[in-house]
């Protein structure tokens, strides 16, 4: 099993396969990324993402049934598994803790958001 760590992108992820619920598959991540983190991403960004979570334990995946409107194919759905679920409270955690830190943030002069 592959370290804990758990990069941004990882943590999107993780996040997007939670909301998503029993629709969580492929292309229904990479559609979610796209439209509410305005990322794009390529499918094999993507594949290796859910690969090393699976690898952490983070998720789990099942194959679903054929479908005739896919040629056959069949869907790959995800779903995060307690110890996934652990790895983003930790990773909100530490964010908040630095996040709490800051005095007061502001923009510097010039600065275009």
């Amino acid at each position: 099993m592959k370290g804990t760590h758990l990069g941004e992108f990882q943590e999107i992820v993780l996040l997007v396969i939670l909301s998503l619920d029993d629709n969580a598959y492929g292309v229904t991540i990479k559609q979610e990324i796209m439209e509410k983190v305005n990322r794009g991403i390529s499918r094999g960004a993507l594949h290796t993402a859910l690969t090393r979570l699976e690898e952490k334990g983070f998720i789990t995946s099942e194959q679903g049934e054929s479908h005739p409107d896919r040629g056959g194919r069949k869907k790959r759905y995800y779903t995060v598994t307690n110890r996934g679920i652990a790895a983003l409270h930790g990773a909100k955690e530490i964010r908040d803790q630095f996040w709490g830190k800051i005095p007061r943030l502001k923009l510097h002069p010039g600065y275009d958001s």
